[in-house]
């Protein structure tokens, strides 16, 4: 796509700093969609830096290749890219994700400071999570003159209570909100999914400052399978059917139902559940599901084999606990969608979770083994509605979530606000 009035010459390209922990090569998360926003405005004719964290997730290890000492430069598909070091805890409790998020934010305040006077930007874009991060974007913009936009891709305050991993309640909880709206002020705030959009509004932000910039879906290159993937003789599945759960194995996304559920099936021997990711929770998941030989882990894989990859599945699970409802819309579900396959996931009635699986699939009760495995089983035992289901998500893919519409169209967003 290519946009209207952005295009038509030096004097509409922009100059762009984007603030975010996550970039590319990390595999899942916000880090992909950062690295597609840059790169895309990049390949449009704007100038695009991005200052952000040496690669560590999901596995919260700073990858081999990236562990040198200092800052590292590189251009990547015509963007600047500036990557600071930082503090990867390698159990990311709540205290020390803190300290993870502050130090990329002094750390990169400097560096932000550095491309401001090499390239003067006209926007600076702030990625949360890091809100803490904002600090060193509103600095910078007040420093050289620039406009603010801030991308939520999760309500990283309201997760952190609903997970447990902060208190919801005492001074804590409190100087957490306030500074949440703080960060909220001024310039534009977009986010990805129209129930997020409401959640900016309760904060406070008002309709004009608002902008949604969904995450998008591979639709080129992830596409529905018609032969067999490749995985079921490389990881030795010979059940007719395949539960696929993929992506990162985190505390927002309540993937402990899974050997619940594959428990509850055990006595079933036409179904694998097969477990593909890396995080946090792995070594948890790993644990709850001994004893099971319905269930395997597998570790991320690559790009270029996503198609395959997700085209392994019979159902796609996707669970979210129901603290998370509305505060995250996880960008797996696009890709699950292009895949051309059903999804079976865990959301409560009327959240942006549900309202987007609708009629691509089922939605049961958030954290209700037995519902899951119910549904789960007639799913299996239904081709019919699994095939229907399978086409309206690969329409939907196509219609909300095509890549080129959507960056196109945040392109021209970004080009009349700044």
């Amino acid at each position: 796509m290519v946009s209207r009035s952005l295009r038509g010459g030096s004097d509409h390209s922009m100059n762009v700093l984007i603030l975010g922990l996550n970039y590319a090569p990390e595999p899942v998360g916000i880090g992909p969609y950062t690295a597609g926003t840059a790169e895309f405005l990049a390949a449009a004719g704007h100038k695009v830096t991005v200052v952000c964290g040496k690669p560590y997730y999901p596995d919260w290890k700073v990858q081999e290749s990236y562990r040198k000492p200092g800052v590292l430069y590189s251009v990547e598909n015509g963007v600047q890219v500036r990557r600071v070091p930082i503090y990867v805890p390698s159990k990311p409790s709540g205290g020390r994700r803190l300290v993870h998020h502050a130090s990329f934010a002094l750390r990169a305040f400097p560096e932000m400071v550095r491309a401001a006077r090499a390239e003067k930007p006209d926007v600076v874009m702030c990625i949360a999570p890091s809100l803490i991060s904002m600090v060193a974007a509103r600095a910078i913009a007040r420093m050289f003159g620039a406009k603010v936009w801030v991308h939520v891709q999760d309500f990283e305050v309201e997760a952190a209570f609903a997970t447990g991993l902060l208190k919801d309640r005492g001074i804590v909880a409190t100087a957490a909100r306030g500074f949440e709206q703080w960060c909220l002020k001024g310039g534009m705030v977009s986010t990805i999914s129209p129930q997020m959009c409401a959640k900016l509004r309760e904060l406070g932000v008002p309709d004009a400052r608002i902008y949604q910039f969904r995450n998008w879906a591979n639709i080129d290159n992830i596409k529905p399978l018609e032969r067999p993937s490749v995985y079921r003789e490389r990881w030795n599945i010979t059940t007719p059917h395949v539960a696929l759960y993929s992506g990162n194995l985190g505390n927002k996304q309540g993937i402990e139902i899974i050997p619940e559920v594959a428990r509850l099936l055990s006595d079933r021997r036409d179904v694998t559940f097969v477990i593909c990711g890396n995080g946090a929770s792995r070594d948890r998941l790993i644990a709850a599901a001994e004893g099971l030989s319905n269930v395997q882990f597998q570790d991320l894989q690559p790009a270029e084999m996503m198609s395959d990859l997700l085209g392994l599945a019979t159902v796609h699970l996707l669970p979210q606990i129901a603290g998370a409802a509305d505060l995250v819309l996880p960008s797996k579900l696009a890709n699950m969608l292009a895949s051309g396959r059903a999804v079976l996931a865990t959301a409560s009635p009327g959240t942006g979770l549900a309202r987007e699986v609708e009629g691509c699939g089922q939605v049961v009760a958030p954290e209700d083994a037995v519902a899951m495995a119910r549904v789960l089983e007639s799913l299996l035992d239904d081709e019919g509605a699994r095939h229907a289901y399978g086409l309206a998500g690969r329409a939907r893919a196509e219609d909300r979530w095509r890549r080129q519409s959507i960056l196109g169209d945040f392109e021209v967003a970004m080009g009349l606000y700044r």
